[in-house]
C-alpha cells in the first residue's frame, strides 16, 4: 500500500505573500512558450531550463539532451515534459541524487522544481518518504503533477524562484543556486577515500620540486624574474 504524503503546515514564506511591487531588475525573468517564440528565444528558454534544473555549477555540454531539445522546439513535448526529462536524466541522478541523502535531495528538488524552499523539516521528511517509497521517478512525477506546480508554472513555463525579493525586507532570500550540490557528509566520504589531500612527497619526480625548494632553485627563479623585468624595461625605453 502506498504511503500518502504526510501533512505539513505551510509557513508564510515570500512566495505565499501577494506581491504589489513595481517590477524591476530583481524580478525573475519568466520563460514560457505561451507566446510565439523565435529561434533565439526558444534557445534562451532551453538554457533557462538547464540552469533551473542543474544550476550554474553543472552547466556542462555532457548534460545536454539534444533529442529532447529538438522535440521541444517542434512542439512535440511541453516545457513540463522537458523539465521532467532533465530531472530524470542519468546526469541529474549522478550529480545530485547519488551524492545526497533523501532529505537534502528532496529539499533541492522542491527548490528547483517548485521554485521555493521547503516549509520546514516536516515537509522535508514528507517528500523524503515519497522518494523512498516511490523511487526517483515517482518522486519527480509527484512534484510536477502537483497542484502547486500546475497553478504556478503550468505546462509551458520554466520554473523559477518565486518572489525572492520583498521590498519590506532589508535582505531577500539567497538564490537557490548558492546551495552546493552535495552536503558535508558526502565531502567527508570523499576525504576518507583520499580526495582533497596534499600531494604526497613521493609523487615528485625531482628533488627541486619538493617544498621547501633548494637554494639553487630559488636563486635561479630570482634570476629569471630580474632578467625578465630588465628586458621588458629596455624594450619600453627603446620604443618611441
Amino acid at each position: 500500500m502506498t504511503i500518502p504524503l504526510l501533512n505539513y503546515a505551510p509557513s508564510s514564506s515570500n512566495q505565499r505573500v501577494a506581491g504589489f511591487e513595481v517590477p524591476g531588475d530583481e524580478q525573475p525573468t519568466i520563460y514560457t512558450t505561451e507566446n510565439l517564440l523565435s529561434g533565439g528565444e526558444i534557445d534562451e528558454l532551453i538554457k533557462a531550463a538547464y540552469r533551473q534544473v542543474f544550476n550554474e555549477q553543472q552547466l556542462l555540454a555532457s548534460n545536454r539532451q539534444k533529442a529532447l531539445e529538438s522535440q521541444l522546439k517542434f512542439g512535440q513535448i511541453t516545457v513540463r515534459d522537458f523539465i521532467r526529462a532533465l530531472a530524470l536524466s542519468d546526469t541529474f541522478r549522478w550529480r545530485n541524487y547519488e551524492p545526497n541523502n533523501n532529505y537534502r535531495f528532496a529539499q533541492m528538488c522542491v527548490q528547483r522544481l517548485l521554485g521555493r524552499d521547503v516549509y520546514g523539516d516536516r515537509e522535508k521528511i514528507a517528500w523524503s518518504i515519497v522518494l523512498a517509497t516511490k523511487g526517483l521517478q515517482g518522486f519527480i512525477n509527484e512534484l510536477l503533477d502537483s497542484d502547486e506546480y500546475l497553478s504556478n508554472f503550468g505546462y509551458d513555463t520554466v520554473p523559477y524562484q518565486r518572489r525572492r525579493i520583498l521590498p519590506q525586507q532589508i535582505q531577500g532570500e539567497l538564490p537557490f543556486a548558492r546551495m552546493p550540490r552535495y552536503g558535508e557528509d558526502y565531502r567527508q566520504q570523499l576525504e576518507s577515500l583520499g580526495y582533497f589531500q596534499a600531494k604526497p612527497q613521493g609523487m615528485y619526480r625531482w628533488d627541486w620540486q619538493k617544498p621547501p625548494y633548494p637554494a639553487a632553485a630559488r636563486m635561479l627563479g630570482k634570476g629569471i624574474v630580474i632578467f625578465g623585468a630588465t628586458f621588458v624595461g629596455l624594450i619600453a625605453i627603446a620604443l618611441p
